[in-house]
């Protein structure tokens, strides 16, 4: 009965204000929209994710508050959220495109994370890269 009760305690304890700063700082990250497949210029947002907060919560905030970036994912039981669309541009099987998610990280190097905008952590000032691209 010991570790309950001090489990609830620790969630009481985050959700009183004045809770260490770290759990409520904000991690700046940008997000670049690039297309590899057919001409148009790539645009670069700012946004952030909470203290150790998920890839998709920033690309939420960032959808509410510039009407200049759009997102839709479906959701896969097995593998989480699946990045559709990106401004209007649309994966798609049948012309074999999709949306490839790179991040720059602050030391200039580029990496594939190995999880998707569900389980992606950012860290702050990386470059979030959302590349259109062919297979």
């Amino acid at each position: 009965m010991k570790i309950p009760i001090l489990l609830s305690a620790a969630l009481l304890l985050l959700l009183l204000p004045g809770v260490p700063a770290a759990f409520s700082s904000q991690t700046p990250i940008k997000i670049l929209v690039t297309n590899s497949v057919t001409p148009s210029p790539d645009r670069t947002y700012s946004t952030y994710v909470v203290y150790r907060g998920i890839l998709i919560g920033g690309m939420r905030r960032l959808q509410m508050s510039n009407k200049g970036f759009k997102f839709t994912y479906k959701e896969d039981a097995n593998y989480g959220p699946s990045l559709q669309s990106v401004n209007g541009l649309v994966r798609s099987p049948k012309r074999r495109t999709y949306w490839q998610l790179l991040v720059q990280t602050t030391s200039d190097k580029t990496i594939r994370p190995n999880v998707g905008i569900g389980c992606y952590i950012p860290n702050a000032n990386d470059t979030i890269i959302l590349k259109y691209s062919t297979y």
